[in-house]
């Protein structure tokens, strides 16, 4: 059987912990890592109502997009619906694990989801990361440079964009001198000694850093490797906030939007000012992505759609863009579909489900 670690490490594969917002509060937050899983029940939130469900459908896990526990608890009295929610789970023995701003922030995540939803092509992050990417250089003797490399890459290192493996690789001559106590791999004690080596670069993202560090340690030769480790300023592609792709064809915007509300089963979408007749190039983001405005005005997207837009936020459209709000709980309402495609991918052991039970707080009339 399944232990929930291995799920968590499964996951986090995908989405890694460290690529989760400051603010946020991913990963598992009741449970224990040794316990079997029965079954998993995929939800975007988790609610008392959601652990019932769990319990009726013999599934001992909850993966939920929005974290239960979003700012610390001091007590468990059960005072509000995050404590009720806590205190029923650990009653029951079930564990609940959050992917949330990591799974916004991947490439492949919930945006992805929903930009294929939208009939978008070319789909690509719309504010991508920087400060996430850094460059390994190492200095190695040419007979284990393959070694090296390939260890390197196979924890984490070499990818750039769409390709993998990818690394620089000059000669030289690196000189040192092995003093008292030291075990030189080649050389003599107190001798200075020359060796042919090749400088081997490559880059890594933050999350992926410390392993493969580790794992270029246990590959080298030498007792003491000589490298550097380098903080790049490099966009990453395949991280950050949001998304843009273009429609196969300029569309009607009102048809557009009128598509959208189908697609999404929204109550309502609110828009600013149709300032366009035709749109090709649309912009999004899944739950509150006010903050992006600039970057799909900048971008030249015709339409931005997210959630949670304010009042006052739609006169910052200028005239520049139609802003489509279709709700929060809407626009990410079929990533439990986006995680069991994932899971589906694994050779699981355990019953995966849908919850039923809609958690949407926001109702129309």
């Amino acid at each position: 059987m399944t232990t929930v670690g291995e799920l968590v490490r499964f996951l986090e594969s995908k989405a890694p912990l460290g690529t989760q917002e400051s603010y946020d509060n991913s990963g598992l937050l009741v449970g224990s890592r040794d316990a079997l899983i029965e079954g998993v029940l995929l939800s975007l939130d988790c609610t008392e109502a959601i652990v019932q469900e769990a319990i009726d459908k013999n599934c001992n896990v909850i993966v939920s997009h929005h974290p239960i526990i979003f700012k610390g608890l001091k007590s468990l009295t059960g005072k509000n619906y995050v404590e009720k929610t806590v205190i029923k789970a650990i009653k029951h023995d079930i564990a609940i694990y959050a992917i949330h701003t990591n799974l916004d922030n991947y490439l492949f995540g919930v945006n992805y989801k929903i930009g294929s939803l939208l009939g978008l092509k070319n789909l690509r992050i719309l504010a991508p990361t920087s400060g996430n990417l850094f460059k390994i250089i190492v200095f190695v003797p040419l007979e284990y440079v393959d070694a090296v490399r390939d260890a390197m890459s196979q924890n984490g290192a070499g990818q750039i964009g769409n390709y993998d493996q990818c690394s620089f690789s000059a000669s030289g001559t690196g000189t040192f001198r092995a003093m008292e106590g030291a075990q030189p791999f080649v050389g003599k004690h107190g001798e200075l000694h020359r060796e042919q080596e090749i400088r081997l670069e490559l880059v890594c993202r933050k999350e992926h850093l410390n392993q493969v560090i580790n794992a270029m340690k246990a590959s080298h030769p030498y007792e003491e490797e000589a490298f550097d480790v380098i903080a790049l300023h490099n966009q990453d592609p395949f991280q950050g906030a949001g998304m843009i792709g273009e429609l196969e064809q300029p569309q009607n915007a009102l048809e557009y939007l009128q598509f959208v509300k189908r697609q999404f089963n929204c109550g309502v979408v609110r828009h600013t000012q149709i300032i366009k007749e035709q749109i090709k190039t649309v912009a999004f983001c899944g739950g509150s992505g006010s903050f992006l405005l600039s970057q799909a005005k900048t971008q030249k997207a015709d339409l931005f759609i997210t959630g949670d837009y304010k009042y006052h936020e739609f006169f910052d459209a200028e005239g520049e863009i139609v802003v489509a709000d279709i709700g929060h709980y809407e626009s990410e309402q079929f990533t439990p579909i986006l995680l069991a495609e994932w899971l589906n991918q694994k050779n699981i052991t355990f019953a995966v489900r849908f919850a039923e039970t809609s958690t949407n707080p926001v109702n129309y009339l």
